[in-house]
């Protein structure tokens, strides 16, 4: 039988299923900060995402929830998460608000003459912050042209925050049912930056590749090879570079939402996230970004 999602061995890690070689299949955010979770409906994405949050939830961590999709997935987790977008306008703002505390954090990190949050003494780190976005390609879609600025700066945040956040206690867990090259530079940029990857059945070549195709061909491969009948289970590379078969342990939404009202009271307001130093400028921050970065 699959054990039940729990935290394994400490901070940000939460062992959510069993790989092909019978380890424990642990999603850890300390060597791998930033991950993508693909798959088609029915898929085990989201049942991914339960387990994950279950594990979360006790652990004196943030989290923070994006969800194009009207709120429907990550609200009845609402209790657990300090902030949720379900609208591209709520979007903007709290990618806002999250790069302003990333540069807190930085010029936290610069006061104190260390590299990263975890060189900090403990009575001054700030708590870790995990972003969950649900089917990133809504984040990208455009109805109209009227739209493309506000993708544009939707697309160069999340960026930001991707390259930024590993150093100052921001992670990503970023789920899509599609992801394609079809939704501009910006998907295959942010991409490059979620080492962490994830493959349950996928409905289109595109989307796989987009998720292994920059692994080893052998992953790609066995990605297609998942039958519908095998909901949860996925091809994963993780902190080894190498990948494996692995079902995750079913968590159903109420167990997950059960998991998130019982630890309501872990859930930090955004007053209490933000660290109190002056940010860093836009040019400081912009000199630590790399080139290709988008400006």
């Amino acid at each position: 039988m699959t054990p039940s999602p729990r935290t394994q061995h400490g901070l940000l890690r939460v062992r959510v299923g069993v790989l092909d070689t019978g380890s424990p299949w642990v999603l850890d955010f300390t060597p791998v900060p930033h991950w993508l979770n693909t798959g088609a409906t029915q898929s085990g994405k989201s049942t991914l995402v339960n387990a994950l949050i279950t594990g979360l939830a006790s652990q004196p961590v943030t989290l923070v929830g994006f969800d194009l999709k009207g709120g429907v997935e990550l609200t009845p987790y609402s209790k657990r998460l300090t902030a949720l977008a379900t609208e591209r306008a709520e979007c903007g703002h709290l990618l806002n608000d999250l790069m302003t505390e990333v540069k807190r954090r930085m010029a936290l990190c610069r006061d104190h003459k260390v590299r990263n949050i975890w060189r900090l003494p403990e009575t001054l780190r700030p708590v870790p912050v995990v972003v969950l976005v649900d089917e990133v390609a809504e984040l990208f879609l455009m109805a109209h042209k009227g739209e493309k600025d506000e993708v544009a700066q939707t697309a160069t945040q999340l960026l930001r925050l991707a390259q930024l956040g590993r150093a100052f206690g921001v992670y990503l867990f970023v789920c899509g049912q599609r992801v394609g090259s079809d939704l501009g530079p910006g998907v295959t940029a942010l991409r490059s930056q979620l080492s962490g990857r994830v493959c349950h059945r996928v409905n289109d070549p595109e989307t796989a590749n987009m998720t292994l195709g920059d692994a080893d061909p052998a992953a790609l491969v066995a990605s297609r090879q998942i039958p519908a009948n095998m909901p949860g289970t996925a091809i994963v590379i993780g902190e080894d570079g190498r990948w494996y078969r692995a079902p995750s342990v079913y968590v159903t939404e109420e167990q997950a939402e059960h998991a998130a009202e019982t630890y309501a009271d872990l859930t930090p307001t955004w007053a209490e996230v933000t660290t109190t130093v002056e940010p860093v400028t836009h040019d400081e921050l912009n000199a630590l970004l790399p080139e290709s970065a988008p400006a």
